[in-house]
This record gives C-alpha cells, structure tokens and sequence, in this order.
C-alpha cells in the first residue's frame, strides 16, 4: 500500500519528500525538478511500540512502515500529454491515496509556475486534470459495455448505468470519491477501473514559519474541501527541511519548542497517511522482538497471521490475544494472563488497533 505525493511543480514535494524518508529526492527552485518517482519506505510513528518495548526489553524493536512515492509535478494539459502528464497520471494511478500538496505561502525567490499564489486554482488545475483523464479511461469502458448492454446482457446493462452516471458526475466537476455508492456497485464496476478520483486524498497546505498555525489561503482550503470529506494538514515543509537537518534528538525536541510545536508535522503526515490507506497496526512481542505489523482495518486474524508468514494463516488454530492498554496496565504477557485478561479468539475475531497477539498454527 502507497501514498502519492502529487502537486504543480515547485509546491514543496520533493522537499516534504525528503523529510519523510530517509531517500534523498533532488529538490531545486525549477520545474520538473523530479521525473522519475521516487520512493521511500517510511516508518510510522507510534508511541506504543515505544512503551512496549521498555516493558518487554527485547533484541529488536521493528516499527510499521509506509510507503510514500515523490511524483513529478502535473502541469495544466497533462491529460492531452503536456509537460510530464502521462508519467504522472500513470504513476498515480498505481499509488492507492493522495498526499495532495498545495502552495500556500508567498516568496517572490521561489518561483510559481502560474505567476501568482493561488492554492484553490492550483488544486482546480490537478482535479481538471485528473477528472479528464477519468473520463478517457470511463469513455474506453462505456463503449465496450455498451456492446454487451445492445445484447440484452442485464449485468452489462447495470453496469452501463453505473458508469454513465460516473461519467455525468465527471463532466460536472465532481470527483469519483465525492461519490456515493452501494458497495455491490462500487467493487464489481467501478475499483476495476482503479480511477485516479476515486483514490483517498489528503490535503496538505504547505505554508511559511510565520503561518504554522494557518493563513487565508489555508482557511480557503479548508472551505473549498468541505463537501469532499478530506482532511487538511498545514505544515510548514521549509521548517521540516531544517528540524530534518538536525541529527541530535535533544536538539530537535528545542528547535519544536521553541516553535511552539510538541513533533515535527511530518510524524502527523506519516500517520495520516497511514490512516488515510485504511492501515492499522497489531503487535507482537516477545524478547527477541517488538514489531509492528501492518493490516487493513477490518482484518480478520487469520489474515493477520498471514502477513507474518503464509504458514499462519494456513494453519491456523487460534490467537492469543492482549490489548495494548491490558499489557501497558498489567506489565507483562504473565501478569495479564493472571489476571485473566488474555483472551482466545478464533478465525473470526476483528483485529483492532494496538491488539498484542500470539498466534497458534499447525502446518
């Protein structure tokens, strides 16, 4: 599962980009400074690890991870091809969300590829964008259905409705994820097409040190997004840069305070980004090791098993499970198990967040 990073060239992507990953992404004052994507497995903050790991005391400690791909800015007429528009669009469209970056600052040293500073017509600029490209892929799969429909095909019949629709919305200026569908509808006609729009996005107002807390351009961000059910994230990427650049914790923690600022913005982004991929994290723990395992919301145990190795899932017998609070609480897997607080779950039991499990298998 990855997150893009998209924008107009310039906004600050490559930099942020950098901040997050431990990936050097090349960052300069011109357009379409990045080509190629580039891509950084990031580590996603969480205290929890943290506190499980002074309790347990174990050889290694392996955190979540994310991953975040740097793509090169899209430009007005990309969709026609225009600057590196059908790069882009396809890079996009094998990330599964949007980290949406939005210039929202003013500085005449760097320089704006529309001549001005206007977050709200920049984000018009990619949604155009990324609708009109839409609307090719939707027009390409309406004829061939539209074959099938003529045939009598009553399945091909309900799906030419769907899509018409999708294509009516489109050409409105709406965006697939604004959207609502049945669920039957949405996985048999419309996740197959793996529509740019319909992706998950985040916005992400990039501003100056004196606008941390926000600006006009971001409360006019914030306005305009209403109805599309996104979060916005202001952060400052200049400052993130400098706070990145500083390899002591002691000296970070006072660069944040002295700010005004209890972690840098680009821990935030990395779990919004995490929870904007429908990610959640269960635990396992033990003296070799403390790890973070990563699970879509909604994942049964036997899955959950699976992602640690395909044994566990298919042998699976059961899972000892603790919740994180229980573990914290008690102190250790003995005294939560005194204490009766351990609980035998089966092939049917939901993981939730922050779950400690041990799993039983036979193979």
């Amino acid at each position: 599962m990855k997150a893009g990073i998209i924008g107009l060239p310039n906004v600050g992507k490559s930099t942020l980009f950098n901040c997050l990953s431990n990936a050097k992404a090349q960052s300069a004052n011109f357009p379409f400074c990045t080509i190629e994507p580039n891509i950084g497995v990031v580590n996603v903050p969480d205290s929890r690890i943290t506190k499980l790991e002074a309790l347990v005391n174990p050889e290694r400690v392996v955190p979540a991870t994310v991953e975040i791909v740097d793509i090169a800015g899209l430009v007005k007429g990309a969709s026609k091809g225009e600057g590196l528009g059908n790069q882009f669009l396809a890079n996009i469209r094998e990330t599964d969300a949007i980290l949406h970056v939005l210039r929202c600052f003013e500085n005449d040293n760097i320089v704006h590829v529309d001549g001005s500073v206007d977050p709200l017509r920049d984000k018009e600029t990619i949604d155009l964008e990324l609708q009109l490209k839409d609307l090719e892929t939707l027009e390409k799969k309406i004829d061939k259905v539209n074959r099938s429909a003529k045939t009598g095909n009553k399945e091909a019949q309900k799906e030419l409705s769907v899509l018409e629709g999708l294509r009516s919305s489109l050409r409105s200026g709406k965006s697939i994820r604004n959207i609502e569908f049945s669920d039957d509808n949405y996985n048999s006609f419309i996740k197959p097409l793996q529509l740019i729009t319909a992706k998950p996005v985040l916005y992400v107002c990039n501003v100056d040190e004196s606008s941390i807390g926000g600006n006009n351009h971001v409360e006019k961000v914030k306005e305009a997004v209403l109805s599309e059910n996104a979060e916005v994230l202001i952060l400052a990427v200049g400052i993130e840069a400098d706070i990145n650049e500083l390899d002591d914790y002691n000296e970070r923690q006072l660069f944040l305070e002295d700010l005004g600022l209890t972690e840098a913005g680009s821990a935030k982004l990395i779990r919004a980004a995490y929870a904007l991929l429908d990610l959640q994290t269960f635990f396992t723990a033990g003296k070799k090791e403390v790890r973070a395992w990563t699970i879509p919301i909604g994942c049964l145990t036997p899955q959950a098993a699976g992602v640690i190795h395909t044994d566990f899932e298919k042998g699976f017998i059961r899972a000892e499970v603790i919740s994180f609070n229980d573990f914290i609480h008690f102190k250790s897997e003995f005294k939560v198990k005194e204490a009766g607080k351990m609980r035998v779950e089966g092939k049917n039991y939901v993981v939730k967040d922050g779950d400690v499990i041990h799993f039983l298998f036979n193979v």
